[in-house]
């Protein structure tokens, strides 16, 4: 059954179940749940400060609606007739107010209306928290390896110092706004969804959110009454050794400050750069060990690759012991650093076999000698009947099948145009 909004209005009706994104048979506990992580989703304090009036009236909205079918009695209303059971002028009412700071304490434990979470319900109110700032940075595997300290000027809004956040020159008292009362906000009604219509506080457009009306001769000289100002502030992360992709460095108040506000935190979340030679899988690292033939069957000990600090990884394999294409050789303790302690992760080093170019060898003394040296042949192939074949020695197994009307392959199967029967049973042939 369809229903207005939580709030009133007209319009396209909307469903209190679908606003809080449940099915009708829904259980009392599923839609305290629902109810709880969208009023968290929407809490104002918990948006930014231009998303603050649609995230009141979202909070409002869903508000009300957990109002109506957490209650058994006025959910059983609702199934049968909608929102006009409770709509006065439909003949219906509720017959008391959506109390939303009631419904925060019991869900949550909150007081103290909409200016902040926690509290006592008749104490003072703490200024809102500000929205964090949160950016990606890019960093490289090697700064994630040995750490990094960076250092760098960000412009922000402070408070401003000569007027102490007031927005008047010294002296001069600020006049209650009188379009607000003082109060910084004003109700108004807002249409958040089809057919949903609420009623909100917005900002007060004639004081900007102050709560008072300053003369233009009267605004402090520095910031022209705005109350903040734009400032350089030198700043420093610390990207610790053994970070991961995604982690996030947090410099704690560090965001724009607005009147009224206690700011919020700026937030980096690391962005790891691809790297030409490492691949990092958790704390272990892999790397391509690109070796000679000869080194292969004959051994070797040098430099097989520089680390992520510099260092040359240094390997001996004995002669004797042959490498071959594909094998893989662990160095424990040679991954990432973890971010406690000093142990690290574990190095993989891929063998990748670099063959001779062809016609390396031209002498034929020396092909017979190298020949000599080299395992036996493989086994003679005996058979009745032999043909030699051409061949192309550049070919790529990946295209195997890539004319194939095989069905199995992503064929569509054969065809025959000239037999009406293709693809159906064939009778035994006496």
């Amino acid at each position: 059954m369809a229903a207005h909004g939580p709030g009133g209005g007209g319009g396209e009706d909307v469903e209190l179940y679908e606003l809080l994104g449940v099915d009708k048979s829904a259980s009392a506990n599923e839609i305290k749940k629902a109810y709880r992580k969208l009023a968290l989703q929407h809490h104002p304090d918990k948006v930014a400060e231009e998303l603050r009036p649609e995230a009141e009236a979202t909070f409002k909205s869903v508000t009300q609606a957990y109002e109506i079918l957490r209650d058994d009695e006025k959910r059983e209303m609702y199934d049968k007739h909608g929102m006009a059971a409770f709509d006065p002028s439909r003949g219906g009412g509720m017959g008391e107010e959506v109390d939303i700071n009631d419904i925060l304490s019991q869900m949550f434990g909150m007081g103290g209306g909409m200016g902040g979470m926690g509290g006592g319900g008749g104490g003072p109110r703490r200024p809102r928290r500000g929205a964090d700032e949160e950016s990606r940075y890019s960093v490289t595997l090697e700064d994630l390896y040995k750490g990094k300290t960076v250092k760098f000027a960000a412009d922000k809004q402070t408070l401003c110092g000569t007027c102490k956040g007031s927005g008047a020159k010294e002296k001069v008292k600020p006049q209650q706004c009188d379009r607000c009362k003082g109060a910084g906000v004003v109700e108004a009604f807002r249409q958040v969804g089809p057919g949903l219509v609420t009623r909100e506080s917005a900002m007060c457009d004639r004081c900007h959110g102050s709560g008072n009306n300053i003369k233009e001769k009267d605004r402090c000289k520095k910031c022209k009454g705005k109350r903040t100002v734009q400032e350089r502030k030198p700043l420093e992360i610390y990207i610790p050794r053994g970070a991961y992709q995604g982690e996030r460095i947090v410099l704690e108040g560090e965001a724009d400050q607005q009147p009224d506000q206690t700011p919020g935190d700026l937030v980096f979340v690391l962005v790891e750069e691809p790297h030409d030679v490492f691949n990092r899988i958790g704390n272990d690292l892999s790397a391509n060990m690109e070796i000679t033939l000869a080194e292969s069957l004959c051994g070797f000990s040098r430099v097989v690759l520089q680390h992520l600090d510099g260092r040359g990884v240094h390997i001996t394999h004995p002669r004797g012991k042959i490498l071959r294409p594909g094998q893989v050789l662990k160095v424990e303790g040679e991954g990432m650093p973890l971010k406690r302690g000093e142990a690290k992760g574990d190095l993989y080093l891929m063998v990748k076999i670099a063959f001779p170019e062809d016609g390396w060898l031209q002498d034929d003394a020396a092909f017979e000698s190298l020949q000599k040296l080299l395992p036996n042949p493989a086994p003679v192939i005996k058979a009745e009947e032999v043909d030699e074949v051409d061949y192309n020695d550049d070919a790529d197994i990946d295209e195997m099948g890539a004319n194939s009307d095989d069905p199995r392959f992503g064929g569509e199967g054969w065809e025959d145009d000239d037999d009406e029967a293709a693809g159906q049973p064939q009778c035994a042939q006496q």
